[in-house]
């Protein structure tokens, strides 16, 4: 029997040691899984604050790129038509002229003004597709004349350029005719020639009078064309060469470059904060202190505080007196100590004991 006692003490004695290592067991479970949650939600706000600067820094970027970089090239078909022609084949004919517009989908300017670099330069050519015909080539030079104007009516520039068709004896012409007469038979080739005329290598926007349109002329009668067009493309220098040369290096250092003064930016007020959360926490000036204590005195009908023993020192705590009930005297009160910045008065015994 006493065998039997000493066992059953001994689990008795083990029991709640048992049951003490098991509650620490899930206690400390407890506090690492409170402590592995919080640790996934701070990651989850850093990569969500990540993800939405890396947005902010793309969207100022893409702004940027949008409003600083201009058209970089701009095709239009030309028609040519005659104001005054009786005939195909009257002798006196007007010169075959197109109003050509230069705004792109009807709205936006093509050329810009860059008063950082005196204006975007631009060049503007003009591409006649002709037919090798005998009238064509009898034709000999002619002149091509483009007049670009602004949006009320003024004349911007005026430029004109010589072009003629590539001259081609009779006997190549005929042994072109015999190597390619079968593309020719079926249509997949043609006797034409593409006549391209530079009429502007350098064209520089007027920032007073903007392009919007030109005028352009051709000074012969007699002309025969199949189609024209006119292209405008952009010379870009400095940055806006590397941003239209190298897109995708110059989209890279941009955002990046955004990214990292976002974050810097972001970084700073944090530290801001948590320096200033730290340094002055629960920070009450003594001057309403004061005004407190003034107060309770008024209350308290000639009761002060250095009737209790209390007075005023320079110090880096102050202490205030709150009443806790009083009906027409203080009925008690509670010392509670708050922190302020250095220098400031607080209260203290009168025997020179600091309450705390």
């Amino acid at each position: 029997m006493e065998e039997f006692d000493s066992e059953d003490s001994g689990v008795q004695d083990v029991g709640p040691q048992i049951n003490g290592l098991v509650g620490q067991i899930l206690e400390t479970t407890s506090a690492l899984l409170v402590r592995i949650r919080q640790k996934l939600l701070e990651m989850a706000l850093l990569i969500c604050v990540i993800l939405l600067v890396f947005w902010v820094a793309s969207f100022l970027y893409g702004s940027f790129y949008y409003s600083f970089m201009p058209t970089d090239n701009f095709i239009t078909p030309v028609y040519f038509y005659r104001t005054d022609c009786p005939s195909p084949h009257h002798s006196v004919c007007s010169f075959p002229v197109a109003n050509v517009s230069l705004l792109k989908n009807g709205k936006h300017q093509v050329t810009i003004f860059d008063l950082s670099n005196d204006g975007q330069p631009y060049q503007i050519t003009l591409e006649l597709e002709m037919p090798e015909s005998p009238a064509n080539q009898e034709l000999g030079m002619f002149l091509v004349k483009m007049t670009p104007y602004s949006k009320a009516g003024q004349i911007v520039d005026v430029s004109a350029r010589s072009a003629m068709l590539h001259y081609h004896s009779s006997l190549l012409q005929a042994l072109g005719t015999v190597v390619f007469s079968p593309m020719l038979l079926t249509g997949a080739s043609e006797q034409k020639q593409p006549v391209i005329v530079e009429l502007y290598s350098e064209f520089k926007d007027d920032s007073y009078k903007p392009t919007v349109g030109a005028v352009i002329e051709i000074h012969s009668q007699h002309i025969q064309i199949y189609r024209a067009h006119l292209y405008i493309f952009a010379h870009f220098t400095g940055i806006r060469y590397l941003m239209y040369h190298f897109p995708l290096i110059s989209a890279l250092i941009g955002v990046m470059s955004n990214f990292a003064f976002l974050s810097l930016i972001i970084v700073l007020s944090f530290l801001q904060f948590n320096l200033g959360s730290h340094r002055n926490p629960g920070k009450v000036h003594c001057s309403k202190i004061e005004h407190l204590l003034f107060n309770i005195q008024d209350i308290c009908q000639g009761y002060t505080l250095q009737k209790y023993g209390l007075h005023c020192v320079k110090s880096s705590l102050c202490t205030c007196v709150h009443i806790l009930a009083y009906s027409k005297f203080w009925a008690s009160f509670e010392i509670v100590t708050l922190e302020v910045a250095e220098d400031e008065p607080i209260c203290e015994a009168g025997d020179g004991e600091m309450i705390l």
